[in-house]
């Protein structure tokens, strides 16, 4: 189970950067989130081969390199309502927000280290579902990584916020539906520190 998370993480950071750098190339307001993936990964793996030296020389340059890159394109405050579901009801905003800084830092370095081992694992783009009439209503991109053959399925969850920008909320890898995970894991918190939302924040890892 740890290495089907690994690789979905890992191409979990492949398209979270190749469809930043589409975004940030002003090319990719008028392009399906799957077009703008496939636009730009051949950019995105030179970014990879620039960032990985960092990675034996200096672990905070790199993560910091990763991590403001992903800033751009998840909502990390969706993210965090998303895991802590009925609990974000109770939380204050800044509880919200802190615990989604928490999620940037402890998700971009799993996969971070994940992205690092990258060496040219095969990745197939899977067929668009139909658009939605409504995109901001969401849309999956269904992707397949290919790795001692093994063929992991990845479905990563997208919707355009008010600025018509891609925006990620959720991840499936393999048909697992990790903000589902997460949120197991919260709970269980939860449960340990007597609901006090500030004690999970600060447990969380």
């Amino acid at each position: 189970m740890k290495s089907i998370f690994k690789i979905g993480f890992m191409g979990f950071a492949l398209l979270l950067s190749s469809l930043t750098l589409a975004q940030t190339s002003g090319s990719a307001a008028g392009l399906s989130a799957v077009e703008a993936a496939e636009q730009s990964v051949n950019q995105l793996l030179q970014t990879v081969q620039e960032l990985r030296p960092y990675f034996d020389s200096d672990k905070d340059r790199y993560y910091a390199g990763v991590e403001a890159e992903v800033a751009k394109f998840v909502d990390f405050r969706e993210v965090a309502v998303g895991v802590m579901a009925r609990f974000s009801e109770q939380a204050t905003e800044e509880q919200i927000l802190a615990f989604g800084e928490k999620l940037r830092s402890t998700l971009t370095r799993f996969y971070g280290s994940a992205l690092v081992e990258y060496g040219g694992q095969q990745l197939n783009f899977l067929p668009a579902a139909e658009e939605p009439a409504n995109p901001t209503t969401g849309t999956n991109v269904r992707m397949q990584i290919v790795s001692e053959g093994a063929r992991i399925e990845l479905q990563y969850a997208l919707f355009r916020n008010a600025d018509n920008e891609w925006k990620l909320r959720n991840i499936f890898v393999g048909g697992i539906n990790l903000r589902r995970q997460y949120h197991t894991q919260f709970a269980a918190l939860m449960t340990r520190n007597n609901n006090d939302i500030d004690q999970v924040i600060a447990a969380w890892q």
